[in-house]
């Protein structure tokens, strides 16, 4: 495996190939859990943001015209 990614990536070594595949995988963690934190702050603040436009909401069409 480690040989035909070498040779699929062009990788000098197979020390390199490792290393790629590592930091790949670091960065990919790196993402789910940087994903999964927007996650739980966009849910701990949905609640409140709703109520917030329900309060404002009858501002929206001041000073429109009725159709």
């Amino acid at each position: 495996m480690v040989l035909r990614l070498q040779a699929r990536l062009k990788a000098r070594s197979k020390v390199e190939v490792v290393r790629r595949g590592l930091r790949l995988l670091h960065d990919m963690t790196e993402r789910d859990a940087l994903r999964e934190a927007y996650r739980r702050a966009s849910g701990a603040t949905r609640e409140s943001l709703l109520r917030e436009r329900e309060k404002l909401d009858h501002l929206s069409a001041e000073n429109l015209p009725d159709r």
